[in-house]
């Protein structure tokens, strides 16, 4: 077929002439192949599209960019054959992969003025065909849109251009400078030179170097001195950790938008620190305060409650090295141990229970008499006490009794225990008493109650009766009717007498039941001049001394010694640490008591038999006799070993001016003692042994006679 592509497209195509053409006149279509010249060409391959009269044609396609070959219809001269034909060249884009695959076009231009050929021929009554003109068409749209299509990816190209420019400039523009955006306690230095960075910080942080660093930690504020801490910056590493300018341009970008904040490296004197850490920690350490009430006077006061908080040292140094030099209150960490009770339960507390209580006096009823408890005594005995989780209100008893004891008196009865006393030689019993007591528990038992009304504030005194410990019935079936044991001793000086006396009287009568234990330091309480007791001879480490009480000794080696003839068991004793002439060797005790009554040394002894035991005490200025009474059970004998080992006493100079007391001394040795009883009802008879070493006692010279 006339026209048509074979498949490898040539590089033109040359139409057949006309059989017209013999006539000497143009045929309908003559053809001429015709380079066409488009207005954009920048391809470097080509492809070559050939047309024909009949409008179609068919080529293999390429990837590469195409020759696009317009056959033009034209007359031609006279002579001239088609072979001859002008052929115009134009260069276009290749078509993108997506589109449809390029073919080779064959257009056939009809000549100017040729005649119309029948349909299909190439000939038409306009001079044109047909099917040439929707190729034109088409192809001249393909061009058009492949234009339009390269358009934007030049612009990009061209704005990526700029851009890499840009980057690549700025880069070395800015190269060793502070990354943008960088801030370092406050101070904007991004984009400067390390230099000018420096230069800024300097001016700008060394003013506050010198200035106070305020803190807060917990709920206290306060502030140090810097130099003192040892504190001071490192200018070069503070830079060093702002880095250098980033390569990558998403962050360079966003540095022209954002800050870092980087900060400061601190170069401490580690002992200034630690002292400095101890001096914020005694501000800020403290114990939980528990919320409470307290009085003044009759005013009740909420304490308000307070976590208890330290310091957490290590976090707090770290905290200071990072933004001491901020300018700003810097917040160091505290370790917070909460309260149990809260603020509000405080002040319900103060408002439901404590002001209520103070305001008005209670009045107590007796029998026969009244008390009245004011607002300040019924202030000084309440207190409120955290528990579970909330206060707790409490009464303190003895101070309420305190308040009202004395006007209620005369309404109570004061019981008195059988007594054995000593008239005509021989013991008598002395009738006990019954007494009326106040039940001080039960008659404060609803005060709490009463202290929150404010009408009808009384309560009524509970009384009960108080049987005597021992009463008279009981001493008399005790059997106290004949000495069992006695024992006298003697030669104490006027001062050592005093005491000996009085603890005589305190002691005289006292009535040791079956099983019960005496003991000397319990029944007389402390010793003390405020109890008659004055200061008197006593040996202190060998050497004559004095103290209040002293003396008390000797009473109590009389008293160890008619215990022991009366078969009492010994229930404690200490001899004394040098031997004292006057009492029988291993067979003597000492006692000793703190200023508090307390007992250091004592004597204590046990009865063991059947029968009650009283005392009888009987003082002279010159000796001081005991005498236990019962009934008689054993018949005691008491025999004393030989000295042994004995060592003789070192001489020792005593104390300078009158306090000097000189003495002879005495010789050390050990010694036993040995308690035979025997059994007036079986006749069996039992020993007890006893080993008593006693230490030399030195020999105390004065003044001239110094060793």
């Amino acid at each position: 077929m006339p026209g048509v592509d074979s498949g490898d497209a040539p590089t033109r195509d040359t139409a057949a002439p006309d059989p017209a053409s013999d006539s000497g006149e143009p045929a309908g279509s003559a053809e001429a192949t015709q380079h066409i010249a488009w207005p954009e060409t920048d391809a470097e391959t080509t492809q070559q599209v050939s047309g024909s009269g009949s409008g179609s044609g068919s080529g293999s396609g390429s990837d590469e960019d195409t020759v696009v070959t317009a056959a033009a219809s034209t007359p031609l001269s006279p002579g001239t054959s088609p072979d001859t034909a002008s052929e115009t060249t134009q260069f276009i884009p290749s078509v993108p992969a997506d589109d449809p695959p390029p073919h080779h076009l064959t257009a056939a231009l009809p000549a100017q003025g040729a005649a119309a050929g029948p349909a299909g021929t190439g000939s038409g009554n306009d001079g044109t065909d047909p099917g040439d003109t929707g190729d034109d068409e088409r192809g001249e749209s393909r061009l058009a849109a492949l234009g339009k299509a390269r358009k934007p990816l030049l612009i990009a190209a061209a704005v990526f251009g700029v851009l890499a420019l840009v980057y690549v400039v700025d880069v070395f523009a800015t190269s060793g400078d502070v990354p943008r955006g960088t801030v370092v306690a406050g101070v904007e230095v991004g984009g400067m030179s390390r230099a000018d960075a420096e230069e800024k910080l300097r001016s700008e942080l060394e003013p506050r170097m010198t200035q106070p660093v305020q803190y807060r930690a917990g709920d206290v504020e306060d502030e140090f001195d810097p130099q003192q801490a040892g504190l001071r910056l490192n200018w070069k590493e503070t830079l060093d950790r702002a880095g250098d300018q980033p390569l990558n341009p998403f962050s360079r970008i966003a540095s022209l938008f954002t800050e870092r904040e980087v900060d400061v490296a601190t170069e401490t004197e580690r002992n200034q620190l630690e002292n400095a850490l101890v001096s914020v920690q005694e501000t800020v350490d403290r114990e939980p305060v528990e919320g409470t009430i307290e009085f003044e006077g009759a005013d009740p006061k909420a304490v308000e409650p307070k976590n208890g908080q330290k310091l957490d040292v290590s976090s707090a140094e770290n905290v200071i090295t990072r933004d001491w030099a901020d300018g700003k209150r810097i917040a160091l960490p505290v370790d917070s141990t909460p309260v149990s009770v809260s603020a509000q339960d405080v002040q319900k507390m103060l408002r439901d229970v404590a002001e209520p209580a103070v305001s008005a006096p209670v009045l107590v009823r007796g029998e026969g008499a009244d008390g009245t408890l004011e607002p300040e005594e019924i202030a000084a005995a309440l207190s409120f006490t955290p528990e579970s989780g909330t206060l707790t209100p409490k009464i303190d008893r003895k101070k309420m009794v305190e308040g009202v004891q004395e006007e209620l008196s005369s309404t109570v009865q004061k019981g008195r225990d059988a007594e054995i006393v000593f008239e005509g030689g021989s013991p008598t019993v002395k009738p006990s008493k019954d007494g009326k007591h106040i039940k001080w528990k039960e008659t404060f038992q609803p005060l709490m109650d009463v202290l929150q009304r404010d009408q009808q504030r009384e309560i009524k005194a509970e009384y009960e009766k108080q049987e005597a410990e021992t009463t008279t019935k009981e001493a008399k079936q005790l059997g106290v009717k004949e000495v069992i044991g006695e024992f006298t001793t003697g030669d104490f000086a006027a001062d050592s007498g005093v005491n000996i006396r009085r603890v005589a009287e305190e002691v005289n009568g006292a009535i040791v039941k079956p099983g019960e234990t005496f003991s000397l330091n319990q029944h007389t309480g402390p010793r003390t001049k405020a109890q008659g007791y004055v200061e008197a001879g006593i040996i202190e480490d060998g050497a004559p001394g004095k103290a209040v009480g002293g003396g008390i000794s000797q009473f109590a080696t009389t008293l160890y010694n008619a215990s022991y003839f009366a078969g009492m068991t010994d229930a404690g004793h200490q001899e004394h640490s040098y031997y004292i002439s006057r009492y029988p060797e291993g067979r003597e005790a000492t006692v000793f008591q703190n200023s508090d009554g307390s007992s250091i040394i004592d004597l204590a002894f046990t009865n063991n038999l059947p029968n009650g035991v009283a005392i009888q005490t009987e003082w002279t200025p010159n000796d001081i006799t005991i005498r236990l009474w019962g009934t008689k059970k054993y018949d005691v004998q008491s025999r004393t070993g030989e000295r042994t080992d004995v060592v003789k006493p070192k001489t020792k100079k005593g104390p300078e001016g009158e306090d000097c007391s000189p003495s002879e001394g005495a010789p050390g040795f050990t010694v036993t003692d040995t308690r035979v009883l025997r059994d007036l009802d079986s006749g069996s008879v039992n020993e007890e042994t006893r080993t008593v070493r006693y230490n030399p006692q030195p020999k105390i010279v004065c003044g001239n006679n110094r060793p």
